[in-house]
């Protein structure tokens, strides 16, 4: 369930946030929800890369981590 909260705007901030609200036809708290919606993807996603680059430096950077990563996925071969 969404939660209210509650912020100060300048009032030039707040009159460009409408206007571009209007030119989109959408009120302000949809604009807004809309640009949190958007931001909250966007550091989700960054937050994942940085994660995922953490990993690939630590698997460049030991040798065993390399090899834990080398078959990984890879199913065995039946040589029968």
């Amino acid at each position: 369930m969404p939660t209210p909260i509650s912020i100060r705007l300048d009032d030039d901030v707040r009159a460009t946030l409408e206007d571009e609200a209007r030119a989109r036809g959408v009120g302000l708290a949809t604009f807004l929800r809309q640009i949190a919606a958007d931001a909250a993807r966007s550091v989700r996603r960054d937050r994942i890369r940085r994660q995922s680059a953490k990993v690939g430096q630590t698997v460049a950077d030991r040798p065993d981590a390399r090899e834990f990563y080398r078959d990984w996925g890879t199913p065995p071969t039946n040589a029968d």
